[in-house]
């Protein structure tokens, strides 16, 4: 992430640049310095989940309690030294980095593909250099903090730049992170995660001011070192031939320095050197060839100008950009009368036209977006595009579906309690842009996916009535909702699922809805794990749609999931150990069994679904179909959810139109629209 390749030039070719620091002096420092001001490091939580996750199983859906208590035991460290730690987390993707979004889930793609040929090829998980974070660990993770008591937030726009920004704005002591993105911003120092020492809390800084005497240039200068060198949002290529031209002029010999390491030195000497020569003469467009990337350079070079921050070398005056704390951001240089550049800089997510026009509903979706209470419903009703990141799934076993088709209905039901909000019904509802990752879609395009209409007795209750009202009976309505967006409202088990404790109401719904969406689950625990979590996550958004008839902390992984242990019994299972061996002989957990596979079971029956055993599903069903496979695969009843929901088999891939009609298949599409 960040400015390609100047974390490497930085170890390799200025390693002075690197200093070792320790937290608890730095803390100590800074209250001497800002008396009554508690030592703040405000963290990019997106980049630390792989330190964070140190549990030794990871391929088998994540051992979510070990997990809570490592995140428990890095806010303890903190907190003890008496530093406040602020958590920010991606909410999320603006349009300029989407292709950068989708080259990273391409190549994470690949990377899972590996992980299963070891698994299949050796029968145990791949090592740490194959390590990949479990499905749902981003999203799980703040609501983990926020249960530790931690100040969370979600974005509204790139997270760096708010993380930056807050850094800025609130004198922290520092941002803790691992993004070259932050040794550019002019903002206070960067720490990286990936060199912390939690025990002696000693950490590498990366200083900015260093690396530009290294360089000989001047802070604002890094933005433009930045756009040349390749980032987020300028593509690498776009100025290759340009870097190669000042390689070739660079005359300088360094020591310990390769050909990468040589460009970046060109680079910046050419900006010293060449490019200063005529600041504030000529505009960059002049002395750069820009060419057709003119508009989307200036964009980025101004994405990284913090409120109250101006650019030497942008010398017009465009409109001012509005940060999730609704502060202005003027991103001119001076005010002569220079010609304007025709590029507007402003961020993606203002000046928008939402797909909900209730001020008040979006306002509370805002709020709960920011605060990182709620999961993809400010996207849905903002922007009505939503993306979802890779899972574990192996692309060559395809007679169990990705999960990003199973829940697919789910969501649709969701975009029409959002979006029709009680009115007009899911008709008269646009699509929603799905950037899902599974087999076979090349992300060329979203999914083009329309909402489905939902069936309540007594109507669907407005986003106000769910939200705001305090009316006794709302909390029952809200749980109506939730049950009919998981098409269980006619389901005869309601009230035993209520008595229920919790989590286990929220786990029998699932899994409820997974046996009858499923015709066959086929013995990959791997991706079964990940298929279990990703409907987590699912319900997550679904609790915040509809109001949180439950309490969040029921659908949180560690209260219910552990990947080893599932993995560990569905071995078991395999060869045929009993029910009473599965749970250890412990009277209590055979009682729970059995009272969650009556409710499953009856559930599940009254749709025409039968559960049979993996033994018996084996001797009628010895093939394996692809992913448009036969009509064996589709819902059990073959008719009971035909008019509620696509199939997965019918979803496919990027630019296609998803009807809520499950045997209709449509063209893709080669386009597709705001």
């Amino acid at each position: 992430m960040g400015v390609r390749g100047l974390h490497g030039f930085v170890g390799s070719s200025c390693p002075h640049v690197c200093t070792e620091v320790n937290f608890r002096e730095l803390a100590e420092q800074h209250r001497s310095t800002y008396p009554g001001h508690t030592p703040t490091i405000v963290v990019d939580a997106m980049c630390c989940l792989r330190y964070w996750y140190t549990p030794e199983s990871w391929v088998c859906g994540g051992q979510w309690k070990e997990y809570f208590s490592v995140l428990e035991d890095f806010v303890r460290t903190f907190t003890a030294a008496g530093i406040k730690l602020v958590f920010f987390f991606d909410g999320m993707v603006e349009q300029d980095k989407r292709d950068e979004w989708v080259r990273r889930r391409l190549k994470n793609g690949r990377e899972i593909a590996r992980i299963f040929r070891y698994v299949r090829a050796h029968g145990e998980q791949p090592g740490r250099n194959m390590f990949f974070i479990p499905s749902g660990l981003a999203i799980f993770t703040r609501f983990a903090l926020k249960t530790l008591g931690q100040d969370t937030m979600c974005s509204l726009q790139e997270a760096d730049y708010e993380v930056a920004s807050y850094g800025l704005r609130n004198n922290c002591l520092g941002i803790l992170g691992e993004d070259t993105d932050y040794l550019i911003y002019d903002t206070c120092p960067y720490f990286s995660i990936s060199e912390l020492c939690l025990d002696s809390l000693t950490t590498i800084m990366l200083c900015r001011q260093k690396l530009c005497a290294s360089l000989d240039l001047g802070l604002p200068d890094l933005p433009l070192l930045a756009c040349l060198l390749g980032n987020d949002i300028v593509p690498e290529g776009t100025f290759e031939t340009f870097r190669y031209k000042c390689l070739s002029s660079y005359t300088s010999v360094r020591e310990n320095c390769d050909k990468k390491g040589s460009v970046v030195f060109a680079v910046a000497d050419h900006i010293s050197k060449v490019l200063r020569l005529h600041q504030g003469e000529k505009k960059l467009e002049e002395m750069l060839p820009l060419g057709p990337n003119k508009a989307l350079f200036y964009k980025a070079m101004a994405s990284y100008l913090l409120p109250g921050q101006k650019s030497p070398w942008i010398s017009h005056t465009p409109k001012a950009a509005t940060t999730s704390d609704k502060q202005e951001v003027p991103m001119s240089s001076d005010s002569e009368s220079k010609p304007e550049v025709p590029v507007n800089l402003e961020p993606e997510i203002k000046q928008q036209v939402t797909m909900v026009s209730d001020a008040e509903i979006l306002e509370v979706a805002r709020a709960r977006h920011v605060q990182a209470e709620s999961y993809l419903v400010y996207s849905i009703m903002t922007s009505g595009e939503v993306e979802c990141s890779n899972t574990l799934e192996d692309a060559l076993d395809q007679a169990l579906p990705s999960q990003a088709l199973v829940y697919r209905p789910v969501r649709q039901r969701v975009y029409s309690l959002l979006l029709a909000d009680g009115q007009g019904g899911a008709g008269s509802c646009p699509p929603v842009r799905e950037w899902f990752v599974y087999a076979g879609n090349p992300l060329r395009h979203p999914d083009l996916v329309r909402p489905l209409q939902m069936s309540i007795p007594g109507g669907t209750p407005s986003l106000k009535q769910l939200w705001l009202s305090q009316e006794p009976g709302t909390q029952a309505r809200r749980v109506d909702v939730l049950l009919a967006c998981l098409d269980l409202s006619s389901c005869s088990s309601r009230e035993e699922l209520q008595a229920l404790e919790s989590p286990f109401r929220m786990l029998c719904c699932l899994l409820i809805y997974l046996f009858v969406q499923l015709d066959h689950v086929d013995p990959r625990a791997v991706q079964l794990g990940s298929l279990l979590v990703r409907g987590l996550t699912t319900l997550v958004l679904v609790n915040s749609a509809c109001g949180f008839p439950w309490r969040t902390s029921e659908l949180m992984p560690w209260n219910v999931f552990d990947g080893k242990l599932f993995h560990e019994k569905y071995l078991q299972s395999e060869k045929g150990y009993s029910v009473e061996a599965l749970v250890e002989q412990n009277r209590s957990r055979l009682a729970t069994f059995y009272q969650l596979k009556s409710i499953v079971c009856k559930a599940c029956l009254e749709e025409g679904r039968r559960i049979a055993s993996q033994q018996l599903w084996r001797r009628h069903h010895t093939g394996r179909w692809g992913r448009q496979g036969p009509s064996s695969h589709r819902t059990s009843s073959g008719h009971s959810r035909s008019s509620q929901g696509q199939h997965w088999r019918d979803q496919g891939p990027g630019g296609r139109h998803h009807e809520p009609d499950p045997w209709r298949r449509h063209a893709p599409s080669s386009r597709w629209s705001n």
